[in-house]
């Protein structure tokens, strides 16, 4: 993970997300100007924790901005997150991304939401976004929010099909409300599918110690536990600290299951590809996308803007081939997703 503040135009090209996971590096970028004299239209991403090359989080938002520049022949800007960072740290680097005329700039993560608070009101003719926060709003303020939930609860659905010892676990990465939707849903899947299954439960890090999104030996150590404590599939809501989870489950042929990107096609992971069950999507991609076009067309989209199932907002991905094999888990996993929708089932967002 790089350590100093990066604000840099991104180039359009670079190989599909050769971006997050166990060796955060990797990352192109062609530094030109964004100043605000440049007369190309020019869009910003302020990154969360673990920086771009998560292979997960990060790496979705930085997508959505790769897609804009190519399809909206746009300049993208890029800001990165320093180790221990404050407050202060985030309201100096939205406010330059802003100065430099960055329309929109987006704070990829809830950490920028006291940041945003303060920036927003200093430049009203900025679009700022905010990805997984609902609680500073403005007129100039756009909520890009998901029902993270919902994926998950199928993620428990798929793992308590697919395991053999009647034991799972979920990782969280720092102990947050957030992180904790990711949990509930996936506790009540797993239960309403098989009320006799164990969930292990960690969270790597408490606030404000937020190392469990961004040092993948945490979530390493803490997957090798749970498997050693009898679960055979377990699930990740880590950011970068995931990754050590998946590589730990492949080198105990065990399931992973990823979160936030198809961690089974980032390339990053490709050494433990196999071993990925599957994954709980978030289309952040799509909203940093759908919220930089909003503004070039002229209408920025303000408040909340809410992604879930009923939108594939959220999801499960299918790309490996031996989930798809699972035809029992696929079934269950559908009937789970259209019950959902439906209103059938209601999956909390607390445990």
């Amino acid at each position: 993970m790089r350590r100093i503040t990066r604000i840099a135009t991104v180039g359009i090209a670079s190989a599909a997300l050769a971006l997050s996971a166990t060796a955060c590096g990797g990352k192109s970028s062609s530094d030109t100007s964004s100043d605000s004299t440049t007369k190309a239209a020019t869009a910003a991403i302020a990154y969360d924790i673990g920086g771009r090359g998560d292979q997960s989080f990060n790496d979705a938002a930085y997508a959505g901005l790769q897609r804009a520049e190519s399809e909206l022949k746009i300049k993208g800007a890029e800001a990165e997150p320093t180790d221990g960072e404050g407050e202060a740290d985030k309201v100096q680097r939205l406010t330059e991304l802003a100065r430099k005329g960055n329309n929109p700039v987006i704070g990829v993560g809830f950490a920028y939401a006291p940041a945003i608070k303060k920036v927003a009101p200093k430049f009203p003719n900025t679009t700022f976004g905010i990805i997984d926060d609902t609680s500073v709003t403005g007129p100039n303020v756009a909520n890009m929010v998901f029902n993270e939930e919902q994926g998950s609860y199928l993620a428990g659905v798929a793992a308590a099909k697919a395991s053999k010892t009647g034991t799972v676990g979920f990782i969280g990465g720092v102990e947050v409300p957030l992180i904790k939707k990711f949990q509930a849903g996936f506790e009540q899947g797993v239960k309403d599918t098989n009320p006799n299954a164990k969930v292990l439960v960690q969270y790597l890090t408490q606030p404000p110690n937020f190392d469990g999104f961004a040092k993948p030996d945490l979530g390493k150590a803490a997957a090798q536990g749970q498997i050693d404590g009898g679960a055979d599939v377990v699930y990740a809501a880590a950011g970068l600290a995931g990754s050590g989870a998946i590589e730990a489950a492949s080198a105990k042929g065990k399931w992973a299951i990823g979160v936030d990107s198809d961690q089974y096609n980032q390339a990053g992971l490709a050494k433990y590809k196999d071993a990925i069950l599957t994954s709980v999507t978030k289309d952040v991609s799509d909203s940093v996308f759908n919220l930089i076009k909003s503004v070039e067309d002229g209408k920025p989209t303000t408040g909340e803007i809410r992604y879930g199932l009923d939108k594939d907002g959220v999801g499960l991905a299918d790309s490996n081939p031996k989930y798809k094999e699972m035809t029992d888990v696929v079934a269950a996993v559908e009937k789970a997703k259209a019950d959902i929708i439906a209103k059938k089932i209601t999956v909390k967002t607390a445990p």
